[in-house]
């Protein structure tokens, strides 16, 4: 990969609706955009909105950020995403709606938007594949776009099956999820697990996220494990796992070492930690970063 290269991001945009009130812009393929842009890579995010004023607050959100929005498709049927976050000991549960108008994308402005466009790699989420159109749209770029994916595993139920998730991962080259995740899907969490899955999925690397104890990554070169740094004053945990991701790719971006690359990847999901919700509109939180040489 090189550094003019841009990652391509399909999947959702929505506006996450606080236990407060408060509506804050999401979906992981969103929020991983976002910190992208931060860090200088100029994502392609893919994505479809409503033709309705909270579709209009992404466009300016977007706009403000510095994003590309000439993936961004408007839908005059179907809603721009919502979704209620519920807390419970800082950590979040989703209600997710039916029918937004991420679930409808149109094959063939997706494939316009990327023609032409060289990528690095292919970021998506596992919640694509919850409707026929989305998941069209997003075979459709595959074939488009010949690099390497980044699979971003999200299992809300009730939007996945084994089955259509199993055929995500198959075409994935990294493939990231949860412990809880993982046990769902191969029955264990453990480090055998993990390699295990890899191997029966020909990954070239399964990243598992493992809470307040870190992170475990397995590849060729073998097995890496890394704690969170410190106890951060946690406000909540929305958007901590899109943050490590987008780290994780800046790594692969710039050829980061797997253990630099897992250090870092924690120290940013822990920073995301002390903010509410899972983007950040100020820069300087993320000049820290930049200072350290990140980008």
């Amino acid at each position: 990969m090189t550094a003019v290269e841009r990652p391509l991001v399909v999947g959702e945009v929505l506006f996450d609706v606080m236990p407060d009130g408060t509506r804050v812009l999401g979906g992981a393929p969103f929020n991983v955009a976002w910190h992208l842009e931060a860090f200088g890579l100029r994502p392609l995010i893919i994505t479809r909105l409503g033709a309705d004023d909270p579709a209009d607050e992404v466009f300016e959100a977007m706009e403000e950020w510095g994003m590309d929005t000439s993936g961004v498709q408007r839908d005059t049927t179907y809603p721009t995403g919502r979704v209620q976050v519920e807390l419970k000991h800082g950590e979040p549960t989703f209600r997710i709606l039916a029918d937004q108008a991420y679930d409808h994308l149109d094959d063939d402005f997706a494939s316009k938007s990327v023609a032409g466009k060289d990528f690095s790699l292919l970021y998506h989420g596992s919640l694509i594949s919850r409707a026929d159109a989305s998941r069209s749209a997003l075979d459709r770029i595959r074939r488009d776009v010949d690099v390497p994916v980044f699979v971003d595993v999200n299992l809300r139920d009730p939007w996945w099956n084994h089955e259509d998730v199993a055929e995500i991962v198959q075409s994935a080259t990294w493939v990231k999820l949860n412990e809880v995740e993982l046990n769902l899907l191969a029955g264990a969490a453990d480090i055998v697990a993990v390699d295990s899955y890899r191997r029966e999925n020909n990954l070239d690397a399964v990243i598992l996220t493992r809470g307040h104890r870190g992170a475990l990554v397995v590849n060729n070169e073998g097995s890496f494990e890394s704690a969170p740094p410190g106890d951060p004053q946690v406000i909540d945990t929305v958007g901590a796992g899109d943050a490590f991701s987008a780290v994780c790719i800046l790594g692969l971006t710039h050829g980061w070492s797997t253990d630099l690359t897992l250090e870092r990847a924690l120290d940013f999901a822990a920073a995301m930690c002390t903010v509410s919700g899972a983007t950040v509109l100020d820069r300087r939180f993320y000049s820290r970063f930049e200072a350290r040489g990140w980008w």
